[in-house]
């Protein structure tokens, strides 16, 4: 339920006023938060206020629900919970018994997190009481998972495509990254220009009737995609779908990348410190879209700056635009969508340092591929990246990108897409060429990433 904004009043002449003007506070409300829609509603039922917009009865005048478990005790055999109460101020919590508590997701979250924790003091695990330092980090992991549930809401209510994100952290008390924005479509930085497309085709079939070869075809390309939606062209070849002026609809076989994700996909702590990733939650079969990597559009002179800066950092999420020149880069550090969390490589020229130094177990083994694709913007400097499954992967899997993309010479235009994406820094920069080690563990590994 999204964030309404009151005046601060009375608690009486609040709940009247709720009452009477609700709508029209929603609609007029333009100052920051105060107060959420469940602060709102447990306000009104300590107060016994019925309130309709807010489903707010007689009848549930005393339904209370659970925000997070705090502390835990046993007393002559009976088990009891420290509760803070959603609506209510840490102030207010109340030791409450086993059976009083319809929390079952909770609870057994509660109770992994204490196991775990006596067992990293090295203490009995039918302790009667908990000691201090345990205490706070039940209390600690209790809020990180509320954040991070907040996060995972926000951006599933943002994203328009089908498939759901899903969060979760078993490795460390991080909540989610600070100064990020999940966004659906790239954002146009200074000096960025983009012209759309005035044309389309006029196809009813663009599969098994095209005219003059669909949307590819007057380009002088061939079609990418089967009528199954999965590319069957060799990466390097750029990728050219319908657009919003052709005479097909939303079905037509040859839209995949604009549809957006269609899996349901998992950011997650990594367990040997490669800060998040993600996994997907569902069978990928091979060749099928995944995602696109979304951020800000920059000019290159602004890329070289910002490198300096993440180069100090020792993190990027540069990804240059070079299909045939490399004028734009795409910055996924503040702006951008789950595959700002991939552990993955720039695939370029302009690869600056990575965003974690071990990668994935799986990485000189990638799964992902990566493709320059074109829809309402023709321009060849500024392809859209989509990436694809680059054979069949499992369910609960992480995915990965490979930080050399070969390209086929035969059938891929390796004229217009460099086939070593490997170096760091242009040539004649100040930012150095390294050299950084591999510790995916695959027998083949290549020993470096780049």
């Amino acid at each position: 339920m999204p964030f309404r904004v009151f005046p601060v009043l009375g608690i009486q002449h609040a709940g009247e006023v709720i009452q009477a003007n609700m709508a029209q506070y929603l609609k007029d409300c333009r100052v920051s938060c105060k107060l959420s829609w469940e602060d709102l509603q447990a306000l009104c039922r300590r107060k016994r206020l019925v309130c309709k917009q807010l489903s707010v009865t007689k009848n549930n005048f005393d339904d209370y629900e659970v925000e997070y478990l705090c502390n835990y005790k046993k007393h002559k055999g009976r088990e009891f919970f420290l509760v803070k109460w959603k609506g209510y101020a840490e102030s207010e919590n109340t030791w409450e018994p086993l059976k009083n508590l319809k929390c079952p997701i909770l609870l057994h979250q509660f109770r992994e997190d204490m196991k775990a924790a006596l067992l990293q003091a090295s203490q009995p695990l039918d302790s009667a009481s908990l000691s201090a330092p345990i205490v706070s980090f039940l209390l600690q992991k209790a809020k990180q998972r509320m954040k991070l549930k907040k996060w995972e809401d926000l951006m599933n209510q943002t994203c328009r495509h089908k498939g759901r994100i899903f969060v979760c952290n078993e490795v460390d008390l991080d909540g989610p990254p600070k100064n990020f924005t999940y966004i659906n479509d790239n954002k146009l930085g200074k000096g960025v220009d983009v012209n759309t497309v005035t044309v389309g085709c006029e196809c009813n079939d663009c599969i098994f009737q095209p005219i003059d070869g669909c949307c590819p075809g007057l380009l002088k390309h061939r079609r990418a995609y089967n009528d199954s939606r999965q590319v069957k062209v060799m990466p390097g070849v750029p990728i050219y779908e319908c657009n919003s002026m052709c005479r097909c609809g939303p079905d037509c076989a040859n839209r995949v990348v604009q549809r957006g994700i269609q899996y349901d996909l998992c950011i997650f702590k990594t367990a040997n410190g490669r800060g998040w990733g993600v996994r997907t939650l569902q069978r990928i079969y091979k060749n099928s879209f995944v995602m696109e990597y979304l951020g800000e559009i920059i000019t290159t002179e602004e890329a070289e700056r910002r490198g300096v800066v993440y180069d100090k950092q020792g993190v990027t999420y540069l990804f240059d635009l070079d299909y045939v020149e490399v004028v734009y880069t795409i910055d996924a550090a503040h702006y951008g969508n789950i595959s700002h969390f991939v552990n993955h490589s720039n695939f370029s020229i302009h690869q600056r340092i990575l965003k974690n130094i071990s990668v994935s177990t799986k990485i000189c083994d990638p799964n992902l591929q990566v493709y320059n694709v074109f829809i309402e913007n023709l321009d060849e400097r500024l392809p859209r990246i989509a990436i694809f499954a680059k054979r069949g992967i499992k369910a609960g899997e992480e995915l990965t990108f490979d930080y050399k993309m070969n390209i086929d010479p035969v059938d891929a235009e390796s004229e217009k897409m460099d086939s070593d994406f490997s170096r760091a820094g242009f040539e004649g920069s100040p930012i150095k060429r390294i050299h950084m080690e591999c510790k995916c563990g695959v027998k083949n590994c290549r020993k470096y990433l780049f």
